[in-house]
């Protein structure tokens, strides 16, 4: 679930070396230029009504005068399969375990009233349980619980919450996906506003809102995607524009959204396997309906893993400052600089800086290629229809 933030974050903060030794090794990926005058488009386009039908499709966990709160986050509907993987090492270890204590304890009333009996096949089979037991063990403490993290033992849900009074936006993500930030509301840009900003027509991929560096106050962008995955690009707008109105002119107006509750119900696991499918079933083959109804077991599977995740996991919660920010008499939370981080994570990304930095001026027109092969003047013909004359020619046709 929090994969692709994680990811995001690693390369906000990625050792300078290890980029250069990387792209010395493989070849360099060449980046597309992003100018000043990119940002401000964007940013123009985010100020304009996106279409006349707003409305939020959720999950909104807060919704009155003031607070608009959302789930945010990329492959929402994939969470499970890590906590599927994650408890299967868990339980196998902890069986093997389980079988060496039933071994330890036979070899134990065995050598308080030893009477000759064999022992040694008992004892072989303690130390290889024993082996692959804490061996197990050892390597998914070692490499497989920060993954588990990810869907596990963590906050049940990467949060955005929105807030009209002190126009401020406020992201909840563990620590080491970036940390809990404040960014300014004016500084927005998102893939709903223009369909040129939407990435694939917007099929199958939630909204996703980003802060330029100039306004995320850490020399990197904020990339986020926000609630669910969405069908067509006429609900990326309707979300958009819903999001737009409720920050700029007030929920007056507005459809009144359904409220998720933070309680792990079944549904909450099972329903986010479907979402920005349904283009692909209205317009699927007959074969590939069949398909579907075929995989259809391995949904359940994710479905109940998503389950166990979310279960295992508890609900996020805001610090105090941002829970009362807006209310009278309590103070404006600050937003998220650079010195917000700890001098190691800083010192990384100021060296990163240019990677998202906005060449300043204007984009440059492209120029119009210009062919420089001659163009023909007439058609050839072959030779023996050049020494043909041409009523002779249609005569002969049969």
């Amino acid at each position: 679930m929090y994969f692709v933030e994680w990811l995001t974050w690693l390369a906000y903060i990625d050792p300078k070396e290890e980029r250069d030794a990387f792209e010395k090794q493989y070849k360099k990926v060449k980046r597309k230029a992003l100018y000043e005058s990119d940002d401000l488009e964007m940013l123009e386009s985010a100020k304009k009504p996106a279409c006349n039908t707003p409305k939020s499709r959720g999950p909104v966990y807060i919704y009155n005068e003031q607070i608009l709160e959302m789930r945010y986050g990329m492959w929402e509907d994939k969470r499970g399969l890590i906590s599927i993987l994650s408890l299967t090492a868990i339980v196998y270890s902890l069986v093997n375990i389980a079988i060496v204590l039933e071994d330890i304890k036979f070899l134990f009333n065995l050598a308080l009233n030893y009477n000759g009996e064999p022992y040694g096949e008992q004892l072989l089979m303690a130390s290889f349980f024993l082996t692959t037991g804490l061996g197990t063990l050892w390597l998914y403490l070692k490499f497989g619980l920060r993954f588990t993290r990810f869907e596990m033992f963590t906050s049940r849900h990467l949060l955005i919450r929105f807030n009209r009074t002190t126009q401020q936006v406020y992201l909840h993500r563990p620590t080491y996906c970036g940390g809990i930030v404040t960014l300014p509301w004016h500084g927005v840009t998102s893939s709903g506003s223009d369909k040129k900003y939407a990435t694939a027509g917007g099929l199958s991929l939630p909204l996703d809102l980003v802060w330029p560096p100039s306004f995320a106050g850490a020399l990197h962008p904020e990339f986020i995607y926000v609630g669910k995955a969405t069908n067509n690009f006429a609900e990326l707008q309707a979300e958009w524009e819903f999001i737009r109105r409720f920050m700029d002119e007030g929920p007056e107006g507005l459809p009144r959204p359904s409220i998720t509750s933070h309680f792990p119900w079944p549904w909450q696991a099972f329903t986010p396997q479907f979402e920005g499918m349904t283009h692909y079933f209205r317009r699927a083959s007959r074969i590939t309906k069949i398909g579907l109804v075929l995989i259809s077991p391995a949904f359940l599977i994710i479905g109940t893993g998503h389950w166990l995740s979310l279960m295992l996991c508890w609900k996020p919660r805001w610090p105090k400052i941002i829970r009362e920010a807006g209310l009278p008499g309590k103070p404006v939370p600050p937003f998220t600089t650079l010195d917000d981080y700890p001098p190691a994570i800083q010192e990384r990304l100021r060296e990163n800086a240019y990677l998202w930095a906005a060449r300043p001026g204007k984009r440059p027109e492209r120029k119009k290629r210009t062919s420089t092969r001659q163009r023909k003047t007439e058609v050839e013909t072959s030779t023996v229809e050049k020494d043909i004359p041409c009523e002779t020619h249609r005569a002969d046709r049969p």
